[in-house]
């Protein structure tokens, strides 16, 4: 039997990661209380229980008897029953932003400050971070990107790193993207701007990505970026970092680092152990600005 643990930050995402593991197959029982806990996972490994796979949802609802859910694992770990745990967690930035859009209150907000009972959630759901198998930041994650984290791991089980990579192209003109972890500039590179057939396309398209790509300190650049991020991220990972955004920008983010982000989320797309995602934040603004 595969016995899952869901937990982690309320609304980060939780509750859509069980109904995805039950579309996976999964027995999927949300929100048990604490105290049944070992004699449900005793249940489920019996050999007449004709369950294989089972995710159980446990957080912060479980009121006073949370305090008492360390014992329980070790209780589980006594009885011989091998669980793993998926700790779901979100920035506090979007976790209020995501409470304030769904009009909904945080289970620890009594006072009505939803920043205050994240912090206080944080503090008491901190050792299950800490015993956790897989960890999945999802503050940039779109529904279909988490059903695809899933997937590699509990459907496919791809090794997993618990380090989920945002490639990010930006245009300076724009501003620096506020959350970027690595930010790189490839305004050295010759601009398609000024090559009038190729200045209202996008890096998303073959003909840019050819002029750009064409250039020797692009094809260069690109080598010594690959090499620097595949140095990085094991030490990201003992490092504990869950979430990474590389930011890549040039003037407008329309081309050169359109193009330079694509090839580089190519490169660490054909890498199985952790997510990465591709995002163009500015490519469409040129034309918006114009049109205004």
């Amino acid at each position: 039997m595969r016995f899952v643990i869901v937990t982690g930050m309320s609304g980060a995402g939780k509750s859509t990661a069980l109904k995805m593991l039950e579309d996976m197959g999964y027995f999927c029982v949300d929100n048990l209380p604490i105290p049944l806990m070992t004699k449900f996972a005793e249940m489920m490994s019996t050999p007449d229980a004709e369950v294989s796979n089972v995710a159980l949802g446990i957080d912060i609802r479980g009121g006073q008897a949370f305090q008492n859910l360390e014992k329980n694992l070790k209780q589980i770990d006594e009885i011989g029953i091998r669980y793993e745990i998926l700790f779901l967690d979100a920035g506090d930035d979007i976790l209020v932003k995501r409470y304030k859009e769904t009009r909904r209150q945080h289970p620890l907000g009594g006072d009505g400050h939803i920043d205050r009972g994240i912090a206080r959630e944080r503090e008491k759901i901190a050792f299950l971070k800490v015993q956790a198998t897989y960890i999945l930041d999802t503050s940039k994650m779109l529904t279909r990107e988490l059903r695809l984290e899933l997937e590699k791991i509990f459907v496919e089980g791809k090794d997993f790193k618990n380090l989920y990579i945002t490639v990010m192209s930006f245009g300076f003109k724009y501003g620096i993207p506020q959350d970027a972890d690595l930010v790189f500039d490839v305004r050295f590179l010759p601009n398609p701007y000024y090559i009038e057939e190729l200045k209202p396309k996008t890096g998303n398209d073959a003909e840019v990505r050819e002029y750009v790509m064409d250039s020797e300190k692009a094809q260069e650049f690109l080598v010594r970026l690959t090499g620097m991020i595949e140095f990085l991220i094991p030490n990201y990972i003992l490092e504990g970092k869950n979430q990474l955004v590389i930011a890549i920008g040039c003037t407008g983010g329309k081309h050169r680092s359109v193009t330079l982000a694509n090839a580089l989320y190519e490169f660490l797309g054909k890498k199985e152990n952790y997510g990465v995602r591709i995002e163009h934040r500015d490519i469409g603004k040129d034309a918006i600005t114009k049109a205004k």
